[in-house]
């Protein structure tokens, strides 16, 4: 066979390969190479010294991929905040960051009480319900698939502040722990945690 159509062709090689990762970060390449090449010291150095350049390519191919998407970017947000026009805050962390960006690309166009509410899920990572109070001019954000306060109120207050119609004014509800389901658990677990906790627990 030709090398181009050989077992161990470089056309064989691909991502998926990277269980031959070993603890060195390097790829096995020895296996792609016929038997009597094992042993032959010149060959298996220079096999190692490609497997770890492959290794290092293939990692960052995969870490520009992950930029392209916004659950995955890192370095790549500053890039993703400046086109949706938010202001970069490198202090922040990436999960924060990634919410405003979420947040702020489903709050584009007609402001409804159905885009606040996709908007709030990008902060509360579950279920949010938004209820309009008709004749008092403002609007109930509650968040029902989390317990207690989500970490980042203060970039979601932002970016309602932003599409929220200017005559409007709204309030969060939050959901806690109720007394029933504490029955559960005994007075001894209950008191290895706050009160805080068991206002969130389950």
């Amino acid at each position: 066979m030709s090398y181009g159509e050989s077992l161990y062709s470089t056309l064989l090689f691909t991502a998926n390969e990277l269980e031959d990762i070993d603890d060195v970060n390097t790829v096995d390449l020895m296996k792609y190479l016929p038997a009597y090449y094992k042993g032959v010291q010149e060959i298996e150095e220079l096999q190692q010294s490609l497997g770890i350049e492959i290794y290092g390519l293939n990692t960052r191919a995969q870490e520009v991929l992950d930029q392209a998407y916004v659950e995955t970017a890192t370095w790549s947000l500053t890039r993703w905040e400046a086109e949706l026009g938010l202001s970069s805050d490198p202090s922040k962390s990436y999960v924060s960051r990634r919410e405003m960006v979420k947040a702020k690309r489903r709050g584009t166009g007609t402001t409804t009480p159905e885009m606040i509410q996709r908007t709030a899920s990008a902060f509360a990572g579950g279920d949010v319900s938004v209820e309009e109070v008709p004749g008092e001019y403002r609007f109930i954000v509650r968040f029902i698939g989390i317990l207690g306060i989500p970490p980042n109120m203060a970039g979601l207050i932002q970016i309602i502040d932003e599409i929220k119609p200017a005559h409007l004014a709204y309030e969060f509800a939050y959901t806690y722990t109720f007394w029933d389901s504490l029955k559960a658990i005994s007075w001894n677990t209950a008191g290895t945690g706050t009160w805080n906790d068991l206002r969130t627990f389950g």
